[in-house]
């Protein structure tokens, strides 16, 4: 008797962190990938622009992939996809909105030749081995999947990103059926997101953030301006349809706000009528009881369009005291900083500011314990797997799921890059595979490592002093410097006393030697550095990178 497969889930990312979600199933040969996001860079991530997962392992196995499937539409969902599909490209499948936005990505990023489909709600498809059924969630962007996907080893389901909303804006609810049949016919793992485990009781409906809208714009005197996430297409929906009955016309501003808007009226998505919607030259030719903007910058983006209209930076628009500014958001863990400096800005604008402390502006699209629960009691799981979540969120879903009656010992708190190896009453970890951070810079992708990183820190807390110099080595004469340059380290005019130390200890060291040859010059180098450091530690306390320039006439 033959036994019987075994399936591997090996997550690539969004393990322990909030963002870059990808994750590897791999079972009798064949691979499928599910979704390949991106996450901001860290604070101390100087210059990058985007971090994306290391795919050292999908490449190496690039002849395996039979496909990408996606969630939805989210950056931390889709964010690498011209990144890793111009390395390991393979068929995409997502639902319609999650296509277009990844079709603009491939774009703009001239990613050409992947073959793109479009599913819908309960539609099944078959990746070599894998069975994998599409069912409609909800979640604050339109076509939010959950995975039903069956192997040669068992089925599994990945939750995606969900929420169980009774009342959602659209009128479409999470499909609680598709999932409990599943769970009657029997689910060997749960994969379930964890990014509100923290938070008791049901997440808000979509219907109540909807009223607010109307109590905050029908009370309007003034333009009133919405900052929220563009991808959010229900929400904007629910502001269009209050705007108009108030008499607004709508504005889109921010680069986001503008591209996701297009692709979702192309897509019959988000319904406006044209002649309800305004350019932003448009805007003073209208009373501002009439205007309504809708722009990114929710979370204080420095460059997006809230934060520049309230630091007076923006071209067109700016805010002033007779306007409602609306925030409907809460802040992603670690913004706050950020969010809280846009708000205060806009005080001191004069205008009237309206954020989730005050109302109820914003609904998270993320499910809470009660909601968790209720996925858990549906699917009825052998075995549990928490993703999408920092540490201590993935911890807390296994007791969640523990208190529901799970063994411990079936549930797998995973790693990044970890092999979980599963089948029907067997689960194990069977080694480690590649796996971590890519950073993006302008056009270079993963050419940014520790070492420049370390540096560019170095530079922005320190500064740099470059010593330049030239020598004639035949006559062992300095001909001119050494000169002292000085960025980000003091002030030259008000420091001459520890410029003029700097070119002494310069001209000690080079004096020291009685003839200097051409293979010398790294070791003088190292040198100055060194008693340069000390000098400069002894006078200031302060540690510059140090540079010296040589240039030798032979």
């Amino acid at each position: 008797m033959t036994s019987r497969p075994k399936l591997k889930i090996i997550p690539l990312g969004g393990i322990d962190e909030i963002g870059k979600n990808i994750t590897a199933l791999e079972c009798e040969g064949d691979l499928v990938v599910i979704d390949c996001g991106s996450t901001f860079p860290k604070e101390d991530m100087l210059g990058i622009d985007l971090v994306i997962p290391d795919i050292s392992y999908l490449d190496a196995n690039r002849d395996r992939v039979r496909g990408y499937v996606f969630t939805h539409g989210h950056e931390d969902h889709i964010g690498a996809t011209p990144y890793i599909l111009s390395k390991v490209p393979a068929p995409i499948f997502g639902s319609r909105m999650t296509m277009a936005l990844i079709s603009g990505k491939l774009k703009e990023h001239r990613v050409t030749g992947i073959e793109m489909n479009t599913v819908e709600p309960r539609q099944v498809i078959q990746l070599g081995c894998f069975t994998i059924q599409f069912v409609r969630v909800n979640h604050s962007i339109a076509g939010a999947y959950a995975l039903i996907i069956t192997t040669p080893a068992g089925t599994i389901i990945h939750s995606g990103d969900f929420k169980i909303d009774y009342t959602p804006s659209e009128g479409r609810v999470t499909d609680l059926g598709a999932l409990a049949a599943a769970g009657e016919a029997g689910v060997m793992a749960l994969l379930c997101e964890s990014t509100n485990v923290e938070r008791p009781g049901y997440s808000m409906s979509e219907r109540k953030v909807a009223q607010t809208f109307v109590d905050q714009i029908s009370t309007a005197t003034g333009r009133v301006i919405i900052a929220m996430f563009a991808s959010n297409v229900n929400r904007v929906q629910q502001v269009v349809n209050c705007a108009l009955q108030y008499g607004r016309k709508i504005c889109f501003v921010g680069r986001s706000m503008v591209n996701v808007s297009t692709v979702a009226m192309d897509l019959g998505l988000l319904e406006i009528p044209r002649d309800s919607l305004l350019e932003l030259d448009d805007i003073p030719n209208y009373r501002d009881d009439q205007v309504l903007v809708l722009t990114t910058g929710s979370q204080g983006e420095p460059m997006s369009g809230l934060t520049r209209m309230a630091f007076s930076e923006h071209r067109k628009l700016q805010i002033k005291s007779t306007d409602k500014v609306i925030m409907s958001s809460s802040p992603i863990p670690g913004n706050e900083i950020y969010v809280s400096r846009v708000i205060n800005q806009l005080y001191r604008c004069g205008a009237e500011v309206i954020y989730d402390a005050m109302a109820d502006v914003h609904a998270s699209g993320h499910a809470f314990q009660e909601e968790l629960k209720l996925m858990h009691a549906l699917v009825k799981p052998e075995f549990f797997i928490p993703v999408h979540g920092e540490y201590r969120m993935l911890w807390q879903h296994a007791e969640l799921a523990e208190s529901m009656g799970m063994p411990r010992e079936n549930i797998i708190l995973p790693e990044n890059g970890q092999v979980i190896e599963i089948s029907p009453g067997s689960v194990a970890l069977s080694g480690i595979v590649p796996t971590g951070s890519v950073l993006v810079d302008g056009l270079g992708i993963g050419d940014v490592g520790n070492v420049v990183l370390r540096d560019r820190k170095h530079l922005s807390q320190d500064g740099l002093i470059i010593v330049a110099m030239a020598f004639d080595r035949t006559n062992g004469v300095l001909v001119s410097g050494p000169d002292v340059i000085s960025r980000g380290f003091v002030y030259v005019k008000e420091n001459e006393d520890i410029i003029e130390g700097i070119r002494e200890v310069v001209r000690r060291i080079i004096g020291s030697y009685e003839r200097i040859e051409g293979s010398d010059w790294p070791s003088i180098k190292n040198r100055i550095k060194d008693e340069l450091r000390r000098f400069i530690f002894d006078k200031i306390k302060r540690n510059p990178m140090i540079l010296p320039v040589i240039v030798d006439l032979g």
